[in-house]
């Protein structure tokens, strides 16, 4: 019998694993979910004090950390334009501000080659005088007079914030404005004195996953405690959140979005008079703003509306379809007692994706919508322009081949429109364009990071377990030997319909393509690529198919002599490090490297830890006892097995991610340490989920990747 103060941490861990899932529930590492106890920090300290030395001291480290600085610090970046009235405003980080600052000019000034920038707030000035890490969160500035706005500000990156009002003219906080304390919050403006928001209010105000669940209007001068409750979720749900919508025509409809589990939400549409009607619109779908008293949405079920037994319409998931609040609340009858029907298209599809099509960005000017629209993993950007009963028609904006589109902002006022393509090996363009018409103009083009005259970029497939295709791109050196030599790092995501994109990332290609390495991106179910389908085939109990995939265009990349398991690395973060976590655990054979970046990988306890609620619409309730019995197949801290040889993973995540808990990545590195297998593990103290709050922080973080990578896949 096991005495258990008489053998030692990782004797204890080793039996508990022998002895059967029973007795390893009583996880050995539980105390390392403490984020800042004493302890915890302790055994951060102690893994960062072996692995840094080992990473820094490379001869290779400063290398690679000096080029990731001057890449991401450097001054001719293109400044992403965001649009506040008539002003083009700014975010900027570079050597010289580190935590960064909001600036500002016109639209002239800005598509000049010199653009004149005025700063409004200097983060590091501030930070400095109230002693405060903070970080850069966004604004929400007042509609129509655009002269206040909420700034929103994290101490050290976390995704709680504090809220404060700001004034544009004065350049300074507003005293006795506006002012929200710490806390994972949602706020809008209901009208120039008024907002709506969700946020902790106190006890029996938030859900499981953290997030409010309680929305109150709260009006100038009134202290928090006078907030007036407009709408209340229920304890199980995601969050309750609201959302106001403007148009052009003068229109506003004020939205609760009530999130029952991550992916479905029930609508509901807020009167003057403080009502809430639910709106019958599927609960897998997005509200993408409004036009002409239109709401604009995707839908990511079927759904049939049918305003009257004898007339229905069917709009299949993945559309983008358009609606008038009139058209989804009850129909008034007339003096016969019949329902009136209009016959305007409404609801109207204004876009339906083929088989290998998806929608990834929707977004509304004054009078157009704009749409991303991926091709088999290609993308491009159309506008579309309402027709009343004829439906909505479209046009082309310019764009490049074999590129990833991104919609950046779009005018306060008016149809303009920035936009960006780019490829692996075609730094970004940013683009300016009138939605109503054709045509764009190349605002900027980033200037190219890396020398790309000797690589090449390829779009092929593989076959998974099932026999389902999966497309992956493959960026590789010309010419270079199909002999299994190739340093190559496979990254996909594969969750939550987020799709991995071709996009040019002047980071890999100066720290690795540059140096000789290849880079393969998979498109692997369970992401966004082929729409919701590709999404929902990788589900719950689906989960495995997400990694066969990946396993698959490993395969594939090994069998086509590309490369070899002695030079193949993986890499993947948050969901993304869960499918590492995956791959050290069922695939270890494949592998030299896997870098596993803020991930899940206690898939039992997941839902105990903050924000893990929220997740169980995408990976199921281990608390159920039928869905455990298939987390427990997959769930990485679980399946750690004595007697398997690992590759040396490296693990890392940080003290400030109050989205993914550091727990994961500590309890699996320390079961890693039970078993007596090699790792690595650094903890970066600030950043957040993003796990970089800066240029400096972010190139550091990027050097010791690739100083891994080197060490693992490079080396012979």
């Amino acid at each position: 019998m096991l005495t258990l103060r008489s053998v030692s941490p990782a004797a204890l861990a080793l039996a508990l694993l022998a002895a059967g899932p029973a007795r390893a529930q009583e996880d050995p590492h539980l105390a390392l979910e403490g984020v800042e106890t004493p302890a915890s920090l302790d055994w951060v300290k102690a893994e960062n004090a072996k692995t840094l030395p080992v990473l820094t001291g490379d001869a290779r480290y400063q290398g690679l950390h000096d080029a990731a600085l001057k890449v991401l610090s450097a001054k001719d970046r293109i400044a992403a334009p965001a649009f506040v009235g008539t002003s083009v405003f700014n975010f900027w980080q570079d050597a010289d501000h580190v935590r960064g600052v909001w600036r500002r000019t016109s639209m002239d000034s800005y598509r000049s080659a010199d653009p004149k920038w005025e700063t409004v707030i200097d983060l590091d000035a501030l930070a400095k005088a109230e002693g405060k890490n903070w970080i850069w969160k966004g604004a929400d500035c007042r509609p129509k007079t655009h002269d206040r706005c909420l700034i929103s500000l994290s101490n050290g990156g976390k995704d709680a914030v504090e809220v404060r009002e700001f004034d544009l003219a004065t350049k300074t906080f507003v005293k006795d404005g506006f002012f929200l304390p710490e806390s994972k919050q949602t706020v809008d403006w209901l009208d120039a004195d008024t907002l709506i928001l969700t946020r902790d209010w106190g006890a029996g105000t938030t859900t499981d996953s953290g997030y409010g669940m309680v929305v109150k209007t709260l009006k100038r001068g009134q202290a928090r405690d006078q907030a007036v409750e407009v709408f209340r979720g229920e304890k199980a749900d995601v969050s309750a959140r609201p959302h106001v919508l403007r148009d052009a025509k003068g229109n506003r409809v004020v939205l609760i979005e009530r999130a029952t589990d991550f992916f479905h939400t029930k609508t509901f549409l807020l009167d003057d008079a403080g009502k809430a009607a639910l709106l019958p619109i599927p609960e897998r779908s997005s509200i993408r703003g409004m036009v002409g008293g239109d709401l604009i949405l995707t839908v990511e079920e079927v759904w049939n509306y049918e305003p009257m037994p004898s007339l229905g319409r069917n709009f299949p998931a993945g559309s983008l379809v358009s609606v008038s609040p009139k058209a989804l609340l009850p129909k008034p009858a007339s003096p016969t007692g019949d329902i009136v029907i209009s016959n305007d298209c409404d609801p109207c599809t204004i876009f339906q994706p083929g088989p290998r099509q998806s929608i990834d960005q929707v977004a509304v000017t004054d009078n157009r919508v704009v749409a991303v629209i991926y091709d088999n993993v290609k993308g491009g950007i159309r506008s579309f322009s309402d027709h009343g009963e004829f439906g909505w028609r479209s046009q082309g904006l310019p764009g490049l081949d074999n590129a990833a589109v991104s919609i950046v902002a779009t005018a306060d006022s008016g149809d303009q429109v920035f936009y960006t393509v780019e490829g692996f090996v075609t730094p970004t363009q940013l683009k300016l364009a009138d939605a109503t018409k054709a045509g764009a103009e190349t605002v900027r083009t980033l200037p190219a990071r890396f020398d790309a005259s000797k690589l090449q970029v390829e779009q092929k497939e593989a076959t998974s377990k099932d026999g389902t295709k999966i497309p992956y791109f493959l960026v590789s050196q010309k010419g270079g030997k199909l002999d299994g030599s190739a340093p190559t790092l496979l990254h996909a995501y594969g969750g939550f319909q987020l799709s991995k994109l071709p996009v040019y990332d002047p980071v890999i290609g100066k720290l690795w393509l540059e140096r000789g390495g290849a880079y393969a991106v998979a498109n692997i179910r369970g992401g966004g690529e082929f729409g919701p389908a590709w999404h929902e085939a990788a589900l719950k109990a689906n989960r495995q198919r997400a990694y066969d995939d990946y396993f698959a265009v490993a395969e594939d990349l090994i069998s086509t002599k590309v490369t070899s398991p002695r030079h193949l690395g993986a890499y993947g973060r948050s969901n993304g490090g869960l499918l590492m976590g995956v791959a050290l655990t069922q695939r270890p054979d494949l592998w030299n490297a896997v870098v596993v970046e803020s991930p899940l990988l206690d898939m039992i306890r997941y839902t105990k830890l903050p924000a893990g609620a929220s997740w169980i619409g995408e990976y199921g309730d281990p608390d159920k006892p039928q869905e455990r019995a298939w987390i427990e197949t997959y769930s990485p801290y679980q399946n750690l097995k004595a007697g398997v040889k690992y590759p040396l993973a490296y693990i890392t995540t940080s003290t400030k991610d109050d989205r993914v808990h550091p727990g994961h990545a500590r309890k699996f590195s320390a079961r890693l340490a039970d078993l007596g297998q090699p790792y690595m593990y650094y903890e970066n103290t600030d950043g957040g989920h993003a796990n970089g709050a800066d240029p400096a922080a972010n190139a550091k973080r990027w050097a010791l990747h690739y100083t891994y990578l080197s060490r693992q896949l490079m080396d012979h």
